[in-house]
């Protein structure tokens, strides 16, 4: 499956036409400075000093020429622009302001909520989106602003507290694809990663079907004493789980956590070794986070991660 983060490698039409846009902004740029140093070199050679032969002849102006490196700019620049204008259409196209979104993003300090109004669903950090179909995607923030940004899918689009915006989130192919917070947002800004998973309608309806299920509570063992932990500790004053009376937003939801690649927006991959290192120091690997050290027993570790590994 196609895993990158580069805009030179775009999956989506509005990518495509940014990508387009930078590419040959590149190539004039490239091409003005190319014949600047060049003029540059050759003037320094032809019109250099030669001892006895003096100075070369001096040219107080030339019309034509100066009339030409001005208006050619000007060309230039009108066109870029238009070129622009088209970029801008292409890449953010109008949709009926009565249109429900298909999807919700809310970014906090740092980690992404990821809601799917017409099922219900709630997950977090990683996107499950059908691959070809457009999703028409409202874009939050619970605190300060951040910016969501996948490069290989489309545009920038600030996260402002309070003044929700929309954009089309598309990949024309199935893959993985890498985004994160583009917008210095506090301490941990540089792990607030997001990851957009695009993958057939039939796997992404039965992943739909998966997050709205309530997992089922175990019932002996490890995991029913982690479950039964879980309501006492702090935990669920701040995630919540289906099913149980854990229902707070602060934190990543959880219902499914188990389900999910990656822990702590995609600083560590899940597996019950991470998930029981985040648990047992969560500062350790992300200075600054929310989450705090409960300074929690080897064995009540494994309990909570027996049970949270569970919940699939």
């Amino acid at each position: 499956m196609p895993f990158d983060n580069s805009p030179f490698a775009p999956v989506s039409e509005f990518a495509r036409a940014i990508a387009g846009l930078f590419s040959v902004t590149l190539i004039i740029g490239g091409a003005i400075f190319l014949l600047v140093l060049l003029l540059v070199i050759y003037v320094s050679i032809r019109y250099r000093y030669r001892g006895e032969g003096g100075y070369p002849p001096q040219v107080m102006g030339r019309r034509n020429l100066e009339i030409a490196w001005t208006v050619a700019p000007g060309l230039l620049l009108v066109g870029l622009f238009i070129f622009t204008l088209r970029v801008m259409v292409v890449s953010d196209p109008s949709h009926a302001s009565s249109q429900t979104p298909d999807l919700k993003i809310i970014a906090h300090q740092w980690w992404w909520e990821v809601r799917y109004p017409p099922s219900g669903a709630v997950t977090a950090n990683e996107i499950h989106i059908p691959a070809g179909k457009r999703m028409l995607t409202e874009i939050e923030s619970a605190d300060v602003i951040h910016d969501f940004w996948v490069p290989q899918l489309g545009r920038k689009i600030d996260a402002t507290p309070g003044h929700p915006t929309t954009i089309w989130l598309v990949a024309d192919d199935p893959g993985t694809y890498l985004g994160r917070c583009a917008e210095y947002c506090g301490v941990q800004h540089a792990n607030m990663q997001i990851r957009v998973i695009a993958e057939s309608q039939d796997a992404f309806d039965q992943w739909i079907q998966q997050q709205v299920a309530v997992p089922a509570t175990p019932d002996s063992g490890q995991a029913a004493e982690g479950a039964a932990l879980f309501q006492q500790l702090p935990c669920s004053n701040c995630h919540a789980i289906l099913g149980t009376d854990a229902g707070a937003t602060i934190g990543p939801d959880l219902t499914h956590v188990g389900l999910r690649e990656t822990l702590a927006a995609g600083v560590l991959e899940n597996s019950p070794g991470n998930l029981a290192q985040w648990i047992g120091d969560p500062q350790a690997y992300k200075p600054g986070a929310h989450m705090p050290n409960l300074h929690l027993t080897g064995d009540q570790i494994n309990q909570l991660v027996a049970y949270l590994e569970a919940l699939k």
